[in-house]
C-alpha cells in the first residue's frame, strides 16, 4: 500500500483520513510526498467532481516505484514522449494542462473537411508539437489509466465505467480558450428506464454547439468519444452509430466516409475479424439548428475486450499472453508517432526492474532495426524483442526476476536467451 507524506504525518493512501489530507494540502506551497522509495517523490494536489486527487509531477513517473499506482515508464519508449512539454504542458502550480491541438473545434462556411487521420503519424505532414486527434484519445487513454492492467482489473471495465474516467482525465485540460471537459461528448450507458433523461441530458449539452451560436461565420465543435457500433449509408451518404446512441446518429458525407476506409482500413479489419475487440471512434462535429449532428474529422482505435489499445495482430497476441499469464503491465501508445518508428508494446512492471517489450514488425527495413537498437541500448530498463516472422514468441520473462535476454544487436534475428 503507498504511503505518502504530508508535512510531519505520514498517510495511507486507503486511510479514512487521506482525502481530508488532500484537501488541506489543495492550493499551499507545500506539496504531499509519495514514499515509495527512499526519501520520497514530490507529488501536487488537484481537486476534480468535487473531491481531491493526488498527481505525479510532470516527468517524475520513471522515478516511482513500479508496483507504485504513480508510476509511468520514461516517455521516450511510447509516442508520449514526442509531444510532453511541447503539446501536452502540465502547470502543477495549479493544476491545469494546456493542449495544443493538429485539428480545429471551429468550421467554417464552405470549409472542406479534413482527411480522416490526417498528420496522425502517417506521414510527413506530422507536426509533434500539436495532437492529431488519435493523439489526444491517446492522452486521455493514458490519463485515465486504462493502458495500465492488472489481473485485479479483469471484469471491472465497461462503458459506464471508461466515461467516467475519461471525463475526470478531460478536467483541467485546457485547449483553444476552452476547457476540454466542456466540448468533450461521451455517450452515457444506455438504459430504458432512463432513456427520455439521457436524451434531454444530451440535448443540453449538444445545444451548446448549435450552428452559430457563440461565433460569427464559424460553428462551434465538439469531440466525439464513442464505441462504434456500425457505419451504415444515409439517405445522402453515410451515419457513425454509436453504441449506447441508437436513437441519435452522426452523418458523414461520403468523401469522407472513403478517405475513412483508407486511412483506417486495419484499425476497421482487426475490430471485424477479432472476437470481443471494441472499436472506438473520436471525432470532431458540428450540430445544427436543428439539432442534426454531423462529423468534421475522425479517427479510429481498436482495443481488447478488457479495453486495451493495440495495433496489430501479434500485439493482440502479446497483451493475451501477458494476461493470461497474470501479469502487471503498461501498453504502449503512439500518439503521434510514426508507425514506421519503433515504441515499447508494453513495458512489464512486475519483473525485478522493469521490462520493456518489443516487436519488430514483419517486413520493416534496416532504418526500423536501427531505431529500435537505439531505443533498447538508450534505456535503463531490460529488454524484451520478439520477431514474429521469425519464429515463436520467446518466453516472457518471469515475474519478479531480471530479464534473461541479451541486449545486444536485435535487428534482423531473434534474441538469444542468456546462459
Amino acid at each position: 500500500m503507498t504511503s505518502y507524506r504530508f508535512g510531519d504525518e505520514v498517510v495511507d493512501k486507503d486511510s479514512d483520513q487521506f482525502e481530508g489530507m488532500l484537501a488541506e494540502m489543495h492550493g499551499s506551497k507545500e506539496r504531499p510526498m509519495c514514499l515509495c522509495r527512499p526519501g520520497g517523490i514530490e507529488m501536487y494536489v488537484v481537486r476534480l467532481d468535487g473531491h481531491h486527487f493526488i498527481k505525479r509531477m510532470p516527468n517524475t513517473g520513471g522515478d516511482h516505484n513500479p508496483s507504485c499506482g504513480s508510476y509511468e515508464p520514461p516517455a521516450e519508449l511510447s509516442g508520449l514522449g514526442q509531444v510532453m512539454g511541447t503539446a501536452i504542458v502540465e502547470n502543477p502550480d495549479i493544476g491545469t494542462t494546456a493542449l495544443k491541438l493538429q485539428f480545429s473545434l471551429t468550421k467554417a462556411s464552405g470549409r472542406a473537411a479534413p482527411t480522416p487521420g490526417e498528420g496522425e503519424g502517417d506521414s510527413v505532414k506530422t507536426d509533434g508539437n500539436k495532437l492529431s486527434l488519435r493523439a489526444l484519445l491517446h492522452f486521455l487513454w493514458d490519463e485515465a489509466g486504462f493502458p495500465k492492467w492488472s489481473p485485479a482489473m479483469h471484469g471491472k471495465r465497461n462503458w459506464g465505467v471508461l466515461r467516467k474516467y475519461l471525463l475526470q482525465a478531460s478536467q483541467h485540460k485546457n485547449t483553444k480558450g476552452s476547457e476540454l471537459s466542456d466540448i468533450l461528448y461521451i455517450p452515457e450507458p444506455f438504459s430504458v428506464e432512463r432513456k427520455e433523461a439521457i436524451a434531454q441530458r444530451r440535448t443540453a449539452q449538444l445545444s451548446r454547439i448549435a450552428e452559430g451560436f457563440g461565433q460569427t461565420g464559424a460553428r462551434k465543435l465538439m469531440v466525439l468519444i464513442a464505441e462504434v457500433k456500425e457505419i451504415a449509408p444515409s439517405r445522402n451518404g453515410y451515419k457513425l452509430i454509436a453504441k449506447h446512441l441508437n436513437d441519435f446518429h452522426f452523418l458523414m458525407n461520403p468523401d469522407l466516409h472513403k478517405r475513412l476506409l483508407k486511412r483506417f482500413d486495419l484499425e476497421m479489419s482487426l475490430s471485424a475479424s477479432i472476437e470481443g475487440a471494441h472499436l472506438v471512434a473520436i471525432a470532431t462535429f458540428g450540430v445544427n439548428k436543428a439539432g442534426v449532428a454531423s462529423i468534421e474529422e475522425m479517427g479510429l482505435m481498436v482495443t481488447t475486450d478488457n479495453w486495451i489499445p493495440f495495433e496489430s495482430l501479434s500485439d493482440k497476441n502479446l497483451i493475451d499472453s501477458l494476461s493470461r499469464d497474470g501479469r502487471r503491465f503498461i501498453k504502449g501508445l503512439r500518439y503521434n508517432l510514426s508507425n514506421t518508428r519503433p515504441l515499447a508494446a508494453a513495458v512489464l512492471t512486475d519483473t525485478q526492474v522493469p521490462t520493456a517489450m518489443y516487436i519488430h514488425p514483419p517486413g520493416a527495413g534496416d532504418e526500423y532495426g536501427i531505431a529500435l537498437d537505439e531505443l533498447v541500448d538508450g534505456s535503463k530498463m531490460d529488454s524484451w524483442i520478439w520477431h514474429p516472422d521469425q519464429g515463436e514468441m520467446p518466453p516472457l520473462p518471469q515475474a519478479g526476476a531480471a530479464c534473461a535476454y541479451a541486449r545486444e544487436s536485435h535487428k534482423g534475428r531473434v534474441p538469444r536467451q542468456a546462459g
